[in-house]
């Protein structure tokens, strides 16, 4: 046989009514244990009754007392429960400050390390350009005549100054990008072109490290939407990558896809060192290096590939990574095909 359910009432949504008659004086101790035991007792017999009906039943208290005492728990337990919510209230309110004066602090921080980082990259330029400068007058002896030694050591200079020169124009790009000022002049662009341009400037890198650098395109690759000059930017600081994580005898190979009507895929894949899982999701983060030891071992500061994926971005593209550990890696990303272009 089924056991009855009671109906809902007020009672129900009290806690402890026996404790709370007695504190009342409505009933004694005696009373409550004697209508627990009644209460016990129906149930037993599946007649389900509440507390409250079985003090009405033993008549220890009448129907009007017992709503009387229920409303005034119930009246508690609702001051109580609106006191509570104005608590949290108050502390969500103080919660939300705090985080959003931490969130104000950390947006100054950043604009201050992008200042920073602007304004001594273009205190920089100056001194260098005069380094620069002098160094190409001494090598081609418009000061004076220099001896072959002297002359090799101005053009190590000259080779150092170009590097740092480098640098400081990705610094300067970081801040931009930090700022959200990095500006990208969307063009029709020939990226076959591009990418060869680029593939032999690296040529002779790549001879000196005794690895293979070559393309591979699809047949008639047509102009895409892109700014030619950071494009192939990135094609660089890809190519360069690939040359620096790949040991004597490995490749690098740059990749022009087309894919449907749309698209072009341009890739660069190398046979170097590859990337840990663990290791993907942090490389696009500014001056980081996948740990202390390849920064002593292969140099760089970090800012490439967060440069890159910058770049991308902006061009209203997403660069992939596919890499494994000792395997090599691709990096790949897709632009727009200009239309009727063939």
């Amino acid at each position: 046989m089924s056991q009855s359910l009671p109906k809902l009432s007020p009672e129900m949504l009290v806690p402890r009514l026996g404790e709370y008659l007695i504190q009342k004086g409505l009933i004694t101790e005696d009373n409550l244990k004697v209508a627990l035991d009644y209460q016990l007792k129906q149930a037993e017999e599946d007649n389900q009754i509440l507390l409250g009906q079985a003090f009405i039943d033993l008549k220890f208290i009448d129907r009007s007392d017992l709503n009387q005492a229920v409303t005034e728990q119930i009246l508690q337990l609702r001051n109580a429960l609106q006191a509570a919510n104005r608590t949290l209230e108050r502390r969500v309110e103080e919660r939300t400050a705090e985080l959003q004066q931490a969130l104000q602090r950390v947006s100054e921080l950043n604009q201050l390390k992008a200042n920073f980082i602007s304004n001594i990259s273009h205190e920089l330029r100056t001194p260098l350009t005069h380094i620069k400068g002098y160094i190409e007058l001494l090598i081609s002896e418009s000061l004076g005549p220099v001896s072959d030694e002297q002359k090799h050591a101005l053009q190590v200079g000259q080779q150092a100054s170009g590097r740092l020169e480098g640098l400081i124009e990705d610094l300067i790009m970081v801040s931009l990008a930090s700022r959200g000022e990095l500006i990208v002049k969307l063009d029709d662009m020939d990226v076959r072109r591009i990418v060869s341009l680029t593939v032999k400037s690296f040529q002779d890198k790549a001879l000196n490290r005794e690895i293979e650098l070559k393309t591979n395109f699809d047949e008639a690759i047509p102009f895409v939407q892109g700014d030619s000059q950071k494009i192939g930017w990135v094609l660089g600081q890809l190519i360069d990558n690939g040359i620096k994580f790949t040991s004597t005898g490995g490749s690098v190979e740059v990749g022009l896809q087309r894919e449907g009507e749309n698209l072009v895929i341009v890739s660069v894949t190398d046979t170097g060192i590859g990337i840990g899982s663990s290791q993907l999701k942090d490389i696009f983060e500014p001056f980081h290096q996948l740990d202390g030891s390849s920064t002593r071992r292969y140099g760089g500061t970090g800012l490439g590939l967060s440069l890159v994926r910058e770049i991308v971005e902006a061009h209203g593209s997403m660069i992939e990574v596919q890499s494994e550990e000792g395997h090599g890696s691709t990096f790949k990303f897709p632009l727009l095909a200009v239309a009727g272009n063939k």
